[in-house]
């Protein structure tokens, strides 16, 4: 079989750099983006087999980039690869069509295994998510119809939330207030039923509005 043609989306240039150098020997990496819109870009110009996709980035965050690299190119098989344990959020990855789901602590191995499966039309998800994977719990979301779902200025800010960035950098970032940036961040969690900015994060991406 032919070795596999990769394209990596991460916004820490470290992870790029790095898991380019861990692949070489198995993949050919074609090349490496920072955000979810460069990935989409990324993927109609390089034409790769697999993309491996962070979910917190800027612009787009991962799982949203990989439903609309689906609508487009379906042929693109797409690994995620994130921080998160959650296994409500590895649900929603593989009903958004992720062929593999890992988290960045695994074994260099296991990624080339998640690839190699994805290549052979099978999917992975590492075992740490996947003992604790349920159907996705419908009860703590409202379906979205019935939401009143963040206006653009809110988006902004979710978006700046999700990639880690603190209120006074969203406020410097898109020239309001600190003040402004935590009435948007409150009154979306109090709009889509979320405790902390971790829920909302995570309520937002699912929601696919991140």
């Amino acid at each position: 079989m032919l070795r596999p043609r990769v394209l990596l989306a991460d916004d820490h240039l470290m992870l790029r750099e790095a898991f380019t150098r861990l692949l070489q020997s198995t993949c050919d990496v074609v090349g490496a983006v920072a955000d979810g819109r460069s990935l989409l870009t990324a993927a109609q110009q390089l034409r790769p087999d697999i993309v491996v996709v962070d979910i917190a980035m800027p612009l787009l965050n991962g799982l949203e980039a990989v439903r609309r690299l689906k609508r487009t190119n379906p042929e693109i098989k797409s690994i995620i690869l994130t921080i998160s344990e959650d296994p409500d959020l590895a649900d929603e990855a593989i009903r958004a069509g992720v062929s593999g789901y890992l988290v960045k602590n695994c074994a260099v191995s296991e990624l080339v295994h998640a690839i190699d499966e994805a290549m052979h039309g099978r999917s992975y998800v590492t075992p740490l998510v996947a003992n604790g994977m349920t159907a996705a719990r419908e009860h703590h979301l409202q379906p979205a119809e019935k939401r009143e779902l963040p206006s653009s200025r809110q988006r902004e800010v979710l978006q700046l939330l999700a990639a880690g960035n603190s209120m006074k950098q969203i406020a410097r970032r898109l020239d309001i207030t600190p003040r402004t940036v935590a009435f948007h961040k409150y009154g979306m969690m109090k709009q889509l039923g979320a405790k902390t900015t971790a829920d909302l994060v995570k309520l937002a991406v699912k929601i696919g509005v991140a």
